[in-house]
């Protein structure tokens, strides 16, 4: 046996518990106030607000891995999309901008805040990075994260509820949530150049950042964490599962994705009399 639900024996280690243990300590305050707060009432009626409001369509989620440089991002334009962490780099090269924005991992949010704020569209962002951003931004929707031992789906996003180990799975619960009945991944690669135990938090030494479509996604100096491929698997199951008992689906089109947990799909093909 060599993992336990999410956790791989391997990478488990004294430092990486006291982390998780810290990160549950650091979350009471907010916690607290998103069940007591006004800024946590009206930012749920919010939410609230985008259950089922696309309900029977389709949408797509636009992942941030290399091999979004091999496809027409235009094709897109008339289509409803997620846009993650920092798609925006992609903006000088394409007429692609995304629906909806989604970024909820706190090391992104506190160090590309200024650029995130600048989006001009309805932004999903992590309740406890709130300090970043402007107090009364009308598009910033917050999500509140659930601490667990063991990844679940959620379909009601006004409470709080488990990111698990990608932005990708956030997205695919606020998809459901809004009620698409077919999700559409692009740039889900699936593979990092970058090697080590999950979670772990570093300052990036290289130059070039070969994992994501841009060479200064993370650039030299910067902090980041590296991915958790165990858990995300994980959790891509338990979400696929869970529009499979709806009778909805997730369909990978990424290019030479390593991702198998979702049926793969021509992208190109999905742009025909269809639809």
């Amino acid at each position: 046996m060599t993992n336990l639900r999410r956790y791989n024996f391997s990478e488990m280690s004294f430092r990486r518990i006291i982390q998780g243990l810290t990160i549950r300590a650091k979350d009471i305050p907010h916690a607290l106030a998103w069940r007591f707060s006004n800024i946590a009432d009206s930012n749920r009626a919010q939410i609230s607000k985008y259950e089922g409001i696309h309900k029977g369509k389709r949408c797509f989620i636009v992942a941030n891995g290399p091999s979004l440089n091999k496809m027409d991002l235009d094709l897109l334009k008339n289509e409803i999309t997620f846009g993650l962490n920092r798609i925006y780099l992609n903006f000088d090269k394409s007429r692609f901008r995304p629906t909806y924005f989604v970024a909820v991992n706190e090391l992104v949010l506190e160090q590309f805040a200024r650029d995130i704020s600048n989006l001009n569209m309805p932004k999903f962002i992590n309740w406890n990075q709130r300090s970043y951003f402007p107090t009364r931004d009308p598009e910033i929707i917050y999500l509140k994260p659930k601490f667990v031992l063991n990844d679940v789906f959620e379909c009601d996003l006004t409470r709080p509820f488990v990111f698990g180990g990608t932005v990708t799975f956030v997205t695919l619960q606020l998809a459901f949530y809004m009620g698409f009945h077919d999700v559409i991944i692009i740039g889900l690669d699936h593979s990092f150049v970058e090697k080590g135990i999950p979670n772990e938090k570093e300052i990036r030494s290289v130059e070039k950042d070969s994992s994501h479509f841009h060479p200064n996604y993370f650039p030299k100096g910067v902090k980041w964490q590296l991915p958790d491929l165990l858990r995300s698997e994980l959790d891509y199951s338990i979400a696929r599962s869970f529009y499979e008992k709806e009778g909805r689906e997730i369909l990978d089109a990424t290019i030479g994705g390593k991702c198998k947990v979702f049926k793969k799909v021509d992208y190109d093909s999905l742009f025909g009399n269809k639809y």
